[in-house]
Parts: C-alpha cells; sequence; structure tokens
C-alpha cells in the first residue's frame, strides 16, 4: 500500500554572488551575518555560506515550505540585507529556486 504524505514539499533557493572589486571582505561579512540568524527561523533545514575559488559566493537554503521561505525573506534581517546587496555586487545575483523532489529526511511539520 502506496501512502501520500499531504506535507508541503521542501522548496531551495541557491546561487552565486559576484563581489565588486574591493568588495569581497564587506560581501563576506554581510552574507556571513545571515548564517545564524537565518537558521533559527522556523521551517529553516539548511543554510550554508560557500566560497569559491574564483571569489564567488555561493548560498544554499532549504525551506521547509514556501510560507516559511516568505516569512524569512519578510524579516528586517532579509529586507536591510537586500537593501545592501547591490552596492557590494556585480550585476544580479545568479540565483535559481526549486521544488525538491528527492526525499527529505525527518521534516517536521
Amino acid at each position: 500500500m502506496t501512502t501520500t504524505s499531504t506535507a508541503p514539499a521542501p522548496v531551495s533557493l541557491y546561487g552565486f554572488l559576484t563581489p565588486k572589486p574591493g568588495h569581497a571582505d564587506e560581501l563576506r561579512k554581510l552574507l556571513m551575518d545571515l548564517v545564524e540568524p537565518s537558521r533559527g527561523h522556523e521551517g529553516s533545514l539548511q543554510y550554508h555560506l560557500h566560497e569559491q575559488q574564483d571569489g564567488r559566493f555561493f548560498l544554499y537554503e532549504v525551506w521547509r515550505s514556501q510560507e516559511d521561505l516568505d516569512r524569512h525573506n519578510a524579516t528586517p534581517l532579509l529586507r536591510v540585507f537586500m537593501d545592501e546587496l547591490p552596492e557590494h555586487i556585480e550585476g544580479a545575483p545568479d540565483a535559481y529556486f526549486g521544488t525538491m523532489r528527492s526525499p527529505y529526511p525527518a521534516i517536521a511539520a
């Protein structure tokens, strides 16, 4: 017998940010200042920051649901970050969004 879960599928947000010349340290600090508070937001399943060999930053987030991600994006922390971000990056973020289709263990509703 197969059962179907009614829990929402996790959503992921990931992408690259390229610092403007001379702005890598400022961008790194802005991004690092998001990590622990974001991990504490309701519905945060994963929140990781990577620094690439070429100087770009890669951000990877997984949220329990779209509603949790929306709530996170509406926080003052994220609004301030988004206001400051253009000053420190070249072009727009190379960002991707998707619904996780592979099974995700132990998601608490």
